[in-house]
């Protein structure tokens, strides 16, 4: 029997950047990039769990700008046009590094993963809400919604009836595209100010999450910390990110993504290779640009760019299997600790921006796929556990006043 759960929250956020009125804008591009590295790669891993008998527990918010964008036919239209450019260009380099046996191996690498890509882009019917909504109808998978456009709460307060339509467009939105109401809300980079939840409750959301210091400065101070959700005096709930889980993904110092063995982000081939080589796989200005095909690895802390080894993925997910059995090994640590000060299963909840997975760190869906197995067959401290689940099981909290803060520099809504 678990004394303890965890609650991975992904946030998948972009800006709106359908234009309609130009035939190309490089903008758009983030939505392709996050489809490829991680809105599909995410789908893959949850497609092979089930697979596999592993009845994971994830939750994600999909925001209303981002649900839009992947259900516009124009956007799916260029996305496919997108693709198949750099699934060209992957097979063009193929030839293309015939005397370079490392070269070629990557190569090939990139051309069986973009294929991957398109055959789920093609199963699916190009709708990948609906591929989500899937795994949101078998419990794998508890969607929760945001606001309309991502607005920052805080800033509109002088205006309650601008946070109002935020909450209420982003719940009908839900409803009309996943077929029930939203359970719970993901406030616009964790920012909460006092008095907001009375508008959530009103639109009836259970619950929402905050970072850190809106349950650690709350009134009065909750007993269990982040620990354990507090409800407000509407009764919504308020879930805390955990700082340690955190601080082991997100931290450019002591963070996994910057292991020497994963794929460096920032050397690309649209700027490596040969002008008149890329020039039909950059930008129609001729201006070059990320092309998503990367030969070079992290290496090692204060080397330039030009100082990278090349990538290796096999050794990438070696390395992506160790840090989750580290993840897994710190949370049953933690949990252990936790459950001897409170007497009670604590829930650790580590959010993080979906991109993350995929797109900045590329090894990330790697990750989640080896933590989910790992927690499955190679512990028994905690158990992974959706926010709503853990409130069915545990319908009694502190009621407490939560403090003003957010996810930015130090968690109190500082900008610089």
């Amino acid at each position: 029997m678990s004394i303890g759960y965890l609650a991975l929250v992904l946030h998948a956020h972009l800006p709106f950047v359908r234009h309609p009125e130009s035939d190309y804008v490089l903008e758009e591009e983030w939505l392709f990039e996050a489809i490829i590295e991680t809105y599909i790669p995410l789908l893959h891993v949850f497609e092979g769990l089930k697979q596999d008998g592993i009845d994971f527990k994830i939750t994600m918010s999909l925001t209303p700008p981002l649900v839009s964008m992947l259900r516009d036919p124009l956007l799916q239209d260029r996305f496919d046009h997108h693709l198949a450019q750099i699934q060209e260009l992957a097979e063009k380099e193929i030839g293309h590094n015939a005397q370079n046996g490392h070269l070629q191996y990557l190569a090939e690498f990139y051309a069986t993963e973009l294929s991957k890509v398109r055959q789920t882009w093609e199963r699916h019917q190009r709708d990948l809400i609906g591929a989500f909504k899937k795994f949101l109808d078998s419990n794998n998978l508890e969607i929760i919604t945001c606001g309309a456009t991502h607005g920052y709460f805080p800033l509109m307060k002088m205006y309650p009836q601008a946070v109002w339509a935020q909450i209420r467009v982003a719940c009908e939105h839900y409803e009309e595209n996943f077929g029930r109401p939203p359970v719970g809300m993901w406030l616009p980079e964790c920012a909460y100010y006092d008095g907001i939840e009375r508008q959530i409750a009103d639109a009836g959301i259970r619950y929402f999450l905050t970072d850190g210091h809106g349950l650690l400065y709350a009134r009065p101070r909750p007993r269990f910390g982040t620990y354990a959700p507090i409800f407000t005096e509407t009764g919504t709930a308020v879930f805390g990110r955990d700082h340690e889980s955190s601080q082991q993904v997100w931290s450019s110092e002591v963070g996994y993504p910057g292991a020497p063995e994963y794929r460096e982000f920032y050397r690309d081939l649209g700027w490596d290779a040969e002008y008149e080589y890329i020039k039909p796989y950059i930008m129609p200005n001729g201006q070059r640009k990320n092309t998503g095909i990367k030969y070079h690895k992290i290496t090692g802390k204060g080397l330039g760019l030009s100082e990278k080894n090349l990538y290796d993925p096999y050794w990438a997910k070696e390395k992506a299997a160790d840090h989750a059995g580290n993840f897994m090994y710190n949370r049953e640590q933690q949990v252990q600790h936790l459950y001897g000060i409170m007497q009670r299963p604590p829930i650790i909840v580590s959010p993080y921006d979906a991109e993350l997975f995929g797109h900045w760190w590329y090894e990330g869906p790697w990750f989640l796929d080896f933590l989910f197995r790992k927690t499955w067959f190679d512990q028994s401290s905690y158990a992974m556990i959706h926010l709503a689940d853990y409130l069915k099981k545990h319908p009694t909290q502190q009621v407490c006043r939560p403090a003003q803060s957010s996810w930015g520099l130090e968690g109190f809504m500082n900008t610089g």
